[in-house]
């Protein structure tokens, strides 16, 4: 292949390559020098390790600015407060409504298949629990005291719940909330032309990822819990892959195919960065220019989504609950399970979108129903790749909330949607001036 050839490859191909490269590459190295302080030193820990941490950090150094501007324009644009109040409740109900339905499928399969084997339950298994807040507390940490101090500490519900008063009071003030409103337009735009920059390194932050993560992921213990890792994945793919489409197709008639087609970049990106804030900016590009839902929606509904839709997560607790119980032998009754079905979904409202937060969730979801959450240490080894596969079925259920609320209000252009052609308007990485992104 020339580097003509290379050149012309969409993004999608791009990371495709960065992805098989990465896991190859990383493979060969852990295989021809086993255990070489060496590799550890200044590749493991050293190259990939640098490439990886500075690509994550660009796409997050984007999410706080990414979620305030564009929900604060967004927000300002809904004059009627009532309509506001429909697309919260309509997105909050299909967040909860998915993620009640993922756990409740999690919990059949695993009583279904039964992956825990008592033979697994070892003397001195030990994971330190990091403390997870209460429910109550959860809802009270969803209002900022300090704006200033959420947006520095990246506290999503805070930002969110800040940048929907700001954006009503911007609505409700005449031409003074208008010229505002320009200034936050003008900014969201700038934004997303960083955003458009950054994808110019998304193929090396993803080979460096994969590279760094085939280097370090330990086979003996994804051997020991295979049969757990199995259902997880496959009660992901299902969620992912027949349950979300069906809901696209029963409530807005477009087709699934299409959708899934358009959603390659958002899930690839989700799968080597674990995080659904990281690839909100990905996401909500996607959702505008190649799905055509109206940024008044999309701005929205996936800020949102990235911090309270984790059917991902909600699908892992689940099997991960029954697994536990059936390594210590502990018999769960319907109330304790019905608990589960019910703590894991509003303890999704507060899980952030970042790698390996599912964890901490767990440990609440444990306690709730009185099993030891040292049965974390058994599922901790695997935890990263499912993490991988949870976080792209996360960021395709936000998608897909934001096409049926935007079809349901009438900011949906289907045209865009059903054009073959937009699938493969990618973020253009060789020449910024040739492929605007941003709205016009």
């Amino acid at each position: 292949m020339t580097a003509k050839d290379t050149k012309k490859l969409g993004l999608t191909a791009q990371i495709l390559l960065g992805m098989f490269l990465g896991v190859i590459i990383g493979l060969l190295l852990r295989n021809l020098f086993p255990d070489s302080e060496i590799i550890q030193q200044y590749f493991t820990e050293g190259l990939f390790d640098v490439m990886g941490s500075i690509f994550l950090s660009l796409l997050k150094m984007l999410v706080v600015p990414l979620v305030f501007v564009s929900l604060v324009c967004g927000t300002a644009s809904l004059s009627e407060p009532s309509k506001l109040g429909r697309l919260g409740g309509k997105t909050l109900a299909f967040y909860l409504f998915t993620t009640a339905v993922a756990i409740t499928l999690a919990i059949a399969a695993a009583l279904l298949f039964h992956p825990g084997n008592a033979s697994l339950a070892v003397e001195g298994m030990h994971y330190e629990v990091k403390e997870a807040p209460s429910l109550a507390q959860v809802i009270i940490n969803i209002f900022p005291s300090n704006p200033i101090q959420s947006l520095t500490e990246g506290n999503m519900l805070q930002i969110i719940v800040f940048a929907i008063i700001f954006g009503v009071a911007i609505s409700h003030i005449g031409e003074r909330g208008r010229r505002v409103a320009e200034f936050f337009n003008d900014l969201n735009e700038v934004v997303m032309r960083v955003v458009t920059l950054i994808m110019m390194l998304a193929p090396f932050g993803v080979f460096a990822l994969m590279a760094k993560l085939s280097l370090t992921l330990g086979l003996d213990t994804f051997e020991s819990v295979a049969k757990y890792f199995g259902i997880v994945l496959i009660v992901l793919l299902i969620h992912g892959l027949l349950v979300y489409p069906a809901l696209l197709k029963v409530l807005t008639g477009l087709n699934p195919l299409m959708f899934i087609r358009k959603m390659r970049d958002v899930q690839l990106f989700a799968f080597s960065t674990a995080s659904s804030s990281a690839t909100l900016p990905v996401t909500m590009q996607t959702a505008e220019h190649r799905m055509g839902a109206d940024n008044k929606i999309a701005s929205f509904t996936l800020p949102l989504g990235a911090t309270v839709n984790m059917d991902g997560t909600a699908i892992m607790q689940g099997v991960a609950t029954v697994f536990i119980a059936q390594v210590f032998g502990i018999d769960l009754s319907l109330s304790d399970y019905l608990m589960v079905i019910l703590t894991a979904t509003l303890a999704s409202v507060g899980t952030a979108g970042v790698p390996g937060v599912g964890l901490i969730m767990l440990a609440m979801v444990l306690n709730q129903v009185g099993l030891p959450v040292e049965g974390i240490a058994l599922i901790i080894g695997v935890d990263r790749l499912l993490d991988m596969v949870r976080t792209a079925v996360n960021v395709t259920g936000d998608s897909v909330a934001t096409i049926i609320v935007a079809k349901s209000e009438g900011e949906f252009n289907e045209e865009i949607f059903n054009d073959p052609m937009a699938s493969k308007k990618e973020i253009d990485i060789d020449s910024l001036e040739g492929n605007d992104l941003t709205r016009t």
